[in-house]
């Protein structure tokens, strides 16, 4: 990637564009980020999304491996990326080369939606690097809010710490030890950055006093029986065994890397490997949790500027059956563009009808409902709102509605036993709903979370599953205790629910076992 950077610069005829678009986003009433735009050929474009958007990272087999596969399905026709926008400051976007000018416009209206949604989105407040420990109101910012999120650069430094550790250690030590790490960095709290101080424990609250055991012994005798000297050193003994008893930590932990990295027995090296891995999975946790509003922000954002301002008439086929790919659904997956777009644009109509409070929730006529209209016109600032105080679970928790789902003939499917195949299982507004919430919640990944670290006193790291209906991978979980049990050093096992039976799950770093929870 060194020799890119000298020729990626977008002709004149490209930045004309990019001012205009950027001056009507700015009158439609978005506020992104300066953006810098650079145009690239296919294979830097598909280099630069195997960094996961990054001119730079550390280096790393997986990395080339995304590299061959977008390059082969490039090749093959089976896809094409258009663009990519990297929450930074200033934003930078990338154009692919060869596209027509109708796509570069769409493109960059798209971005600037984008970059938009990076800065006023309270989620992205977490990768504020100036921000400084927990942000305990994500919602009241400085005016104006300049933000350092300089990440490139931070990626940049990230991967020249870790070429300095396989220039001392090597590449295969270091290399398996991110393999690792990796099988490891979905165990973090996302919200870590606003949940706030934990409340201080108080000291003694709870405990029992020390009673020290006594002989038994005539009251003239008590002191030769029982002497102070005795009775002081066992009582001791019992306040250490109290303490070596006590719960560690004292409370659940949700983030793993977090107690690994306090106090896992990790090498210099490796502490700042899996800090430096940490620190990259929770940059990317924002975009994970409002993937379906932000490609829907940007969608309905790219589809209003393009159509009111910015296309000519002659263009106007091209756009409609480019957007027509970007909204089209597959078999068997969730398109958040299509479903983001319009579910902001539902929004943005009851706004503007009135559809919202007490009498309209108290309803229950159907056809009453479809012709209400009070004309309030409140959508566009509502709309606005919504991207700036919700993320993907809250945005369908609160919005989805009954009539959105009839209108767009939502369902749900499961695999028919009958018919050996898929079927629709349910058109209910509930089933509908607590599918989507249960794929979204967490990223579709189970809740772990650090249960003892001296489990059965003797060192053995033991996590728990919060079981919500829903069992384990066993060969998930065997590979992730194996990589646990890298770092730790101790045996680990995870405490889970299989087949409705409590079980531990164990790997003591040569067998795995399992066996009942009793």
């Amino acid at each position: 990637m060194s020799e890119f950077a000298l020729k990626t610069e977008l002709p004149k005829y490209l930045r004309d564009q990019q001012q205009s678009i950027e001056k009507i986003a700015r009158d439609f009433g978005l506020d992104p980020f300066p953006t810098v735009f650079e145009i690239l050929t296919y294979d830097q474009m598909n280099e630069l999304a195997a960094y996961g958007g990054f001119p730079t990272r550390y280096p790393h087999w997986r990395f080339g491996m995304e590299y061959e596969q977008l390059a082969k399905s490039y090749e093959y026709g089976l896809s094409k990326i258009y663009e990519m926008v990297i929450n930074n400051t200033p934003a930078y976007a990338y154009l692919l080369e060869g596209n027509s000018v109708t796509d570069q416009k769409l493109v960059m209206a798209h971005v600037f939606a984008h970059v938009d949604f990076f800065k006023n989105n309270y989620a992205f407040r977490a990768t504020d690097l100036d921000a400084g420990g927990r942000i305990l109101d994500p919602i009241r910012t400085q005016q104006p809010y300049e933000p350092n999120r300089r990440w490139i650069d931070k990626m940049a430094n990230h991967g020249a710490r870790i070429r300095r550790h396989i220039e001392r250690y090597g590449i295969s030590r270091v290399e398996d030890f991110i393999d690792n790490c990796l099988s490891l960095d979905n165990l973090i709290d996302p919200w870590q950055r606003f949940t706030g101080e934990p409340e201080a424990a108080r000291e003694g609250e709870d405990e029992e006093a020390i009673e020290v055991p006594r002989l038994r012994a005539k009251p003239y005798m008590e002191s030769f029986i029982n002497p102070a000297e005795y009775l002081e050193e066992q009582r001791k003994k019992i306040e250490q065994q109290r303490e070596k008893r006590k719960r560690f930590p004292e409370n659940s932990q949700r983030d793993v890397l977090l107690f690994l990295l306090e106090n896992a027995p990790l090498e210099p090296w490796e502490h700042d490997v899996l800090a430096i891995l940490r620190e990259e999975a929770l940059y990317f946790v924002p975009q994970m949790q409002t993937k379906i509003m932000n490609e829907g922000w940007a969608t309905y954002w790219h589809s209003r500027m393009m159509t009111e301002k910015v296309l000519g008439a002659d263009e106007i086929i091209d756009y409609a059956d480019n957007a027509s790919g970007v909204l089209a659904t597959s078999k068997g997956r969730l398109n958040p563009y299509k479903l983001g777009v319009e579910l902001y644009r539902h929004i943005e109509d009851r706004w503007n009808k009135g559809q919202f409070g007490k009498d309209w929730e108290e309803c229950n006529d159907y056809e009453v409902k479809r012709h209400w209209d009070m004309r309030l016109g409140l959508g566009a600032s509502k709309i606005l709102e919504v991207r700036r105080l919700y993320h993907d679970v809250t945005f369908i928790d609160e919005f989805l509605t009954p009539e959105f789902c009839i209108e767009h003939k939502l369902f749900t499917y499961a695999w028919s036993t009958r018919n050996g195949r898929f079927e629709i299982d349910s058109r209910e507004f509930l089933a509908i709903k607590e599918k989507l919430l249960t794929q979204l919640t967490n990223f579709g990944n189970p809740f772990i979370y650090v249960e003892d670290a001296n489990h059965k006193n003797r060192g053995e790291l033991l996590l728990r599953h919060d079981h919500q209906g829903v069992d384990l991978r066993h060969d998930y979980a065997q590979e992730a205790l194996r990589a646990l049990f890298r770092a730790w050093k101790r045996p680990v096992c995870i405490a889970t629910l299989s087949d409705g039976r409590a079980v531990h799950i164990r790997f003591d770093g040569k067998d795995h076992s399992t066996e009942d929870n009793v």
